[in-house]
C-alpha cells in the first residue's frame, strides 16, 4: 500500500528553497570551499547558495549562440524578407528615418557583432569561475524567508539576462536586485511596509566570484564584511576597509540619476549607481589562508571579543578541510546561543550561515 503524498508546509518548503545543495560546491582551481545554513527557527532569513556556472548554465552551447549571432549581425537582410534578429529591426528602423544609411548600417553591424564576440570571450571566464550568494533578511521566521526568497528568484532571473547579453555579471545586475527590494511609493513590494509602524523590512546580500587560487570580488549591500585568516601567523588579517565599498542594505537608497527614483521611497539618493570600480577585490596569498564570510547570527562584523573567539575557533581548526573549519565556527554559535538563553536574551539568537573559501 502506497503512502499518500502529503504536499510540504510553507515553512518546510522555504527552508529546503533556501538551503544549499552540496551536489552543487563549484571546483575551482586551487580553492576548497564549503558552506551551511542554521535557521534560528523552523525556517530563517538567511540565504546561501553556491553559483557553479558549469552545472547550472551550458557554457559551450552559449558561446557557440554569440559566435552564431556574431556572424549572422554582420549578414544584411535580403529585400523583402523579415527581420532575423534585433540588429536586423533596428537595421529597418534606421532606414526608415533616412534612405542613405548604407555606411550607418555597416558599422552599426559590426558593432554588435563584435559585441557578441566580447560576449564569447567573457563566457569562457565562468569555466575557471564559481559565485557564492548570501542574503541576510532581517528577522527569523516565514516572512523573513520570502524576503529572502524573492532575492533569490531575482538574481537568478537577471543572471540569465546578464549571461545572454553580457555572458558576465555586472553592477547593472545589483542596481535592479536593489531596485526590486524598494518600497513602491504607491503600492507594497517585495519587502512589504509595516502599516503601524511605517518601517521597511532589511535585507542585507553580499555577492561575490572566486578564481584560481583565491582570487576574490565581490559586491556588498549593508553585510558584515568578509574576513581574512592567514596560515601563516594564524589570525584574522587586518584589511584597509577603504578598499571594500560597502552599500546600504537593499531597497534602502536609490542612485539619484535613476529615471524612477521619484517612485520609490529611499532614505537619500546615492550620488551613482554600482560601478564596477565598486567591486571589492581580496586575494588569498599564501596556501591555507581562508576567506571567512558569515551572517550576523555568528559574528555582526563588529564586536572585538566575539572576534577573537571565532579567530581561536580558526587556530584550532584552520588546518583541516573547509567543511570541518565551518562544521566548527557553527558549532561555536551554538554554544553561544546557549549562553544567550541562560542570561535571558533568547532575543538576540539569529539565523546563523558560514562560508569558508580556502585556498590549497
Amino acid at each position: 500500500m502506497t503512502t499518500p503524498y502529503t504536499p510540504p508546509s510553507i515553512d518546510e518548503y522555504l527552508r529546503k528553497r533556501l538551503m544549499p545543495v552540496e551536489g552543487a560546491i563549484p571546483h575551482v582551481q586551487g580553492i576548497e570551499m564549503y558552506g551551511s545554513s542554521i535557521p534560528a527557527g523552523t525556517v530563517g532569513g538567511d540565504l546561501f547558495e553556491y553559483i557553479n556556472f558549469q552545472q547550472r548554465y551550458d557554457i559551450d552551447a552559449r558561446i557557440q549562440r554569440a559566435l552564431k549571432r556574431s556572424q549572422e549581425y554582420l549578414e544584411p537582410l535580403p529585400v523583402g524578407a523579415l527581420p532575423r534578429n534585433s540588429v536586423d529591426d533596428h537595421v529597418e528602423w534606421l532606414k526608415s528615418r533616412s534612405a542613405n544609411n548604407s555606411e550607418l548600417e555597416r558599422e552599426y553591424r559590426a558593432a554588435r557583432s563584435s559585441e557578441q564576440v566580447r560576449v564569447a570571450e567573457d563566457l569562457h571566464e565562468l569555466y575557471s569561475t564559481a559565485g557564492v550568494l548570501l542574503v541576510d533578511a532581517q528577522g527569523h521566521g516565514i516572512i523573513s524567508a520570502k524576503i529572502a526568497s524573492t532575492v533569490h528568484d531575482t538574481f537568478h532571473a537577471l543572471m540569465l539576462s546578464e549571461l545572454d547579453h553580457r555572458g558576465k555579471t555586472t553592477p547593472e545586475l545589483f542596481e535592479r536586485i536593489n531596485l526590486r527590494l524598494a518600497l513602491s511609493v504607491t503600492a507594497r513590494n517585495a519587502l512589504g511596509r509595516s502599516e503601524q509602524a511605517n518601517a521597511q523590512e532589511i535585507a542585507t546580500m553580499l555577492y561575490g566570484e572566486v578564481r584560481p587560487f583565491g582570487y576574490f570580488r565581490f559586491v556588498n549591500f549593508g553585510h558584515p564584511p568578509p574576513l581574512v585568516f592567514s596560515a601563516e601567523y594564524r589570525k584574522f588579517m587586518d584589511i584597509d576597509r577603504s578598499r571594500m565599498v560597502q552599500f546600504l542594505p537593499l531597497g534602502v537608497q536609490i542612485p539619484e540619476d535613476h529615471p524612477d527614483r521619484n517612485r520609490y521611497l529611499s532614505l537619500d539618493f546615492r550620488r551613482r549607481p554600482v560601478k564596477s570600480s565598486d567591486l571589492a577585490e581580496l586575494t588569498l596569498m599564501s596556501p591555507g589562508d581562508i576567506f571567512f564570510l558569515y551572517t550576523d547570527g555568528v559574528y555582526d562584523g563588529s564586536d572585538r571579543g566575539a572576534r577573537q573567539q571565532i579567530e581561536e575557533v580558526m587556530r584550532e581548526h584552520y588546518q583541516r578541510p573547509a567543511k570541518d573549519i565551518c562544521s566548527a565556527l557553527l558549532d561555536h554559535a551554538l554554544r553561544e546561543d546557549d549562553r544567550l538563553r541562560q542570561i535571558g536574551e533568547r532575543d538576540r539568537i539569529d539565523d546563523k550561515t558560514v562560508f569558508i573559501i580556502k585556498r590549497n
